[in-house]
């Protein structure tokens, strides 16, 4: 599996499925997440509709999966990260975990292209340099699985690039 880093919009990346930094409403939101919403159309809303009344809202660490509307994309997977406030070895868990559900819902729709945005660090306040370390290690865990052929970080802004490309081209990570 191929990993890395480009600075982009993440609503222009052609891939199987792109991540979206959701709130558990799944109703869309601000940042990546209205961005994806608006982009992708109605038909992302309704879906997300449409799990909510099966299951109610999502929970932090969770991922969902939908169809990805007007995007170029087959899929958006719908993780919901965790609102920094005053942080902590929990946050840094359920961080985690949005990473590995959202690459256990690709591995078991067969994507083989994941664009993941920087879940948690805009309006959520993740510190951005730990929140590059925990997905970086998260997804690097899957290397050895044959579904999934490449994960890309889009990183919307220079710094949060700026820290994906330095640690996936340390040679000590």
């Amino acid at each position: 599996m191929e990993i890395r880093v480009i600075q982009s919009d993440i609503t222009t990346i052609k891939a199987d499925a792109i991540v979206n930094a959701a709130n558990s409403s799944l109703l869309g939101g601000s940042g990546v997440d209205g961005a994806i919403h608006r982009k992708g159309g109605s038909e992302i809303l309704k879906a997300c509709k449409d799990i909510r009344n099966k299951q109610g809202k999502c929970n932090v660490g969770e991922a969902v999966i939908t169809t990805a509307g007007n995007l170029d994309a087959r899929y958006v997977i719908h993780t919901v990260g965790p609102v920094w406030n005053q942080g902590g070895k929990e946050k840094e868990i359920l961080l985690s975990e949005c990473y590995n559900n959202t690459m256990l819902l690709a591995m078991e729709n067969n994507v083989k292209t994941v664009a993941f945005p920087n879940i948690s660090t805009g309006i959520y306040k993740f510190p951005k340099d730990l929140a590059a370390q925990i997905a970086i290690n998260t997804i690097k865990e899957y290397k050895a699985q044959e579904i999934v052929e490449e994960v890309i970080f889009v990183c919307f802004d220079k710094e949060n690039y700026e820290l994906y490309y330095k640690i996936l081209n340390n040679k000590h990570n």
